[in-house]
């Protein structure tokens, strides 16, 4: 059985108290058990703090984005090994925000998922069609390629520890929310396409969440889909009381 993976993405939103605070209110609240694990993705500045608030307890601290340089001339940037240093254990690769706004690629997050190996990382990787793939019945295609690119040049037992984040565009931010049908149906084909390029025991292996206007309302309903292992959640995550839902329901699905 695959070991499901809730996790907040909280982009750039809080202040350091805020932060504190949150993780102040969920540490001790997280159930202990082999079925979930909770996850939250921070600002980099808050995430030595936090990774020292949370010690010793079942939550994990995660850095949104990082370069794929060990270190270098690249001002603004973070380099993997600082965030392992901070304490950190997850990374979120190729979301679509910075795919979009920053200039991310295929290329840039094969590079990403590799670094974040590197140094003992586990990289939550996303993918996902915009509206216009969907409606141009392209959604397959895109994705499909997004996965053999993400993951092209590792080892088996690295694409067994890959999270696979589908998200589709269309559904970030915005209210709508793939019906758990059709999150289910691209996530499916996700381990398809790593059975087809790795192995089977590989895909059986992955994990695949689901991201994309997650809330406690809908989110059993997603967790319940044979492929779905997990969801990357955004507005949702950034209440305690509503990101302990959604933890709870990984736990009684």
């Amino acid at each position: 059985m695959r070991k499901k993976v809730i996790a907040g993405n909280w982009k750039m939103n809080k202040t350091l108290a805020e932060a504190v605070q949150f993780v102040e209110d969920t540490k001790n609240r997280i159930p202990a058990n082999d079925q979930v694990e909770a996850v939250v993705c921070a600002p980099f500045l808050f995430l030595p703090a936090l990774v020292e608030k949370a010690k010793g307890t079942d939550l994990h601290i995660a850095a949104q984005n990082m370069h794929f340089e060990a270190s270098g001339a690249f001002t603004g940037e973070v380099s993997p090994g600082m965030l392992k240093d901070a304490g950190v254990t997850y990374v979120v690769l190729g979301h679509s925000e910075r795919r979009a706004y920053f200039a991310e690629t295929d290329e840039t997050v094969n590079k990403k998922t590799h670094a974040a190996f590197n140094v003992g990382l586990t990289p939550i990787v996303c993918v996902g069609e915009t509206l216009e793939q969907r409606e141009n019945n392209e959604t397959m295609d895109h994705v499909e390629a997004q996965v053999k690119r993400a993951i092209a040049g590792l080892s088996d037992e690295q694409v067994k520890q890959v999270i696979i984040a589908y998200e589709p565009i269309w559904a970030i931010g915005t209210g709508k929310t793939a019906t758990s049908e059709q999150a289910n149906e691209v996530c499916t084909h996700i381990r398809k396409v790593v059975k087809a390029n790795v192995s089977e025991a590989v895909a059986d292996s992955v994990r695949i969440q689901y991201g994309g206007s997650v809330k406690p309302a809908n989110v059993k309903e997603l967790l319940l889909r044979s492929d779905i292992d997990g969801a990357l959640v955004g507005g949702a995550s950034l209440e305690a009381d509503s990101f302990l839902q959604l933890v709870e329901a990984g736990v009684n699905e």
